[in-house]
């Protein structure tokens, strides 16, 4: 097999454990060890050189860099000015961050 071939596999590999620790991370009940699972998706990532995907990066606080989890470790908001848009908050360090909602006001 190929150096290339088997690092191919080996970040596939990676992509498929990441996936797994970060779904039991959103399901645990006990929050010390869902952080553990997550830091631990997170390092593989950074070991191997892989960009986590958007669903994924949206679950860490870019404050604090925790892993939280929608609704408990977190407060989501929509809000209702001009601009819509959803408002999450880390409740571990109340860090505010918004994502823009898009919509097609000809509907």
């Amino acid at each position: 097999m190929s150096k290339k071939k088997k690092q191919q596999k080996v970040k596939r590999i990676a992509r498929e454990h990441i996936d797994v620790l970060v779904q039991n991370a959103l399901h645990e009940r006990d929050d010390y060890l869902a952080s553990k699972q997550a830091q631990q998706a997170k390092k593989i990532a950074m070991r191997q050189r892989i960009r986590l995907p958007y669903e994924i990066r949206q679950l860490y606080c870019k404050s604090c860099k925790a892993f939280i989890v929608p609704g408990r470790s977190s407060r989501i908001r929509v809000g209702r000015a001009k601009t819509r848009a959803v408002r999450i908050t880390c409740l571990k360090c109340d860090h505010i961050y918004r994502k823009i909602l898009m919509w097609n006001k000809d509907l």
